[in-house]
């Protein structure tokens, strides 16, 4: 099997995939991380990869491709950088922080010999990958409405956990909308059905933090409910990253003979049908735990995200090696991060409709190609140029920061 090599940018993330392109034929050559602390933890298992701490240098480095791991609004710029060398990409989502970047990355990647897809792993969950088999296999008839949660609520008094996610005040995560990081809840069902998003609409929900924790989010709204019109005339209802109940995923998709949805909190799916519309071969109601082939159990049991970081790496080495297409494309990357810009727009002002622009159109790319509005402070030092929360006067008290610092 040929050898693929590959730098990773950014260790923070980007180490969780080590054991993952050993396992499928990769050889990690260089890495790019600005703390060098970290670097040092996980030198031992690099195989005396180049180390760097400046993209720029790092980039020249002979590779055949490139693991964009580095801060969430911040990966198109190297994306883009990258694809301009002939270099693969694997960019962590979401794929681009600004609809202008969209643009750029998508008019990059078609000019370049070599190819992008986006590291968005929930796909890959057992449950799944079996929701997408079983639509494939027709017996449901054709989607009509998906539902997609992402539900990551966390203990917000709980300091260590709190500053190890957001280790400074001005950290992405303190201005991150509730909408922006949406492909685990949204990607499931684009990719188990083929559709892609037409138009959204959105609200929020806002609830403000307790003022005695120790926080310096920006952000008081705990979830976001978006409405997705999709090109088939079907309808999605997702969440970004919400923070209600308890933690968790679900993803249910209901069509024209019957539905086939995830058991909340376990691996298991709930395959019904209409009773005057039950396939050979099945029951009115099917209730079973997918089959996973011996070989992948062993791969996948020490993968993240219920193996889905494993299977992201094969599916993006397995078309290097030959040269075949993909579902994750940049197309596919650039209509979820449209969907997640422009359903917070439609928040801030008062549920409007946005329609959702096709890269593939050049009267699309046109619209976009000098919006570059953000509701985040770069790593450049560049400020937000857009609220990112529904109330756009919130801030975090004086004793919240106190806290959290």
């Amino acid at each position: 099997m040929e050898k693929i090599r590959i730098g990773i940018f950014g260790l923070r993330r980007g180490s969780d995939f080590i054991d993952e392109i050993k396992c499928n034929g990769g050889e990690i050559v260089a890495v790019c991380e600005k703390d060098e602390e970290h670097t040092k933890t996980v030198l031992p298992s690099l195989n005396n990869a180049a180390v760097y701490t400046d993209f720029d240098e790092f980039i020249k480095h002979p590779m055949d491709a490139v693991l964009l791991a580095n801060y969430c609004p911040e990966h198109a710029e190297y994306a883009v950088r990258a694809l301009e060398r002939n270099i693969h990409v694997l960019s962590e989502c979401l794929s681009n922080g600004t609809m202008a970047e969209g643009v750029k990355l998508c008019e990059a990647a078609e000019k370049s010999d070599a190819t992008y897809m986006l590291a968005e792993n929930y796909p890959y969950m057992i449950f799944n990958r079996e929701m997408k088999r079983v639509y494939e296999g027709g017996s449901l008839g054709k989607i009509m409405y998906g539902e997609g949660e992402y539900n990551h609520p966390m203990d917000w008094y709980d300091t260590k956990a709190v500053i190890s996610i957001r280790p400074f005040e001005k950290h992405w995560r303190n201005f991150l909308p509730r909408t922006y990081y949406i492909t685990h809840s949204l990607a499931p069902l684009m990719a188990a059905t083929g559709v892609f998003p037409k138009r959204v609409t959105a609200m929020p929900v806002l609830r403000p933090l307790p003022d005695d924790c120790p926080t310096a989010s920006h952000v008081a709204d705990a979830a976001s409910v978006i409405s997705i019109l999709n090109d088939d005339g079907s309808v999605f209802k997702v969440t970004g990253c919400s923070a209600f109940g308890a933690h968790g995923n679900s993803y249910r998709l209901c069509c024209e003979k019957g539905q086939i949805e995830n058991v909340r909190g376990t691996d298991k799916v709930m395959l019904r049908y209409n009773s005057w519309q039950i396939p050979d071969g099945r029951k009115e109601v099917n209730f079973y735990t997918p089959k996973i082939p011996r070989e992948e159990k062993k791969l996948i049991r020490n993968a993240g995200h219920g193996g889905g970081d494993f299977f992201v790496i094969k599916e993006f080495f397995d078309s290097i090696r030959n040269k075949k297409s993909h579902q994750f494309d940049v197309y596919f990357a650039t209509a979820m991060a449209s969907v997640a810009i422009l359903s917070h727009r439609s928040i801030m002002e008062g549920s409007r409709p946005y329609e959702i622009p096709d890269f593939r159109k050049a009267e699309d790319r046109d619209k976009y190609r000098n919006d570059t509005l953000s509701p985040f402070w770069l790593s450049d030092g560049t400020p937000p140029s857009y609220p990112c929360c529904s109330d756009p006067d919130y801030l975090p008290s004086e004793e919240q920061l106190k806290n959290y610092k």
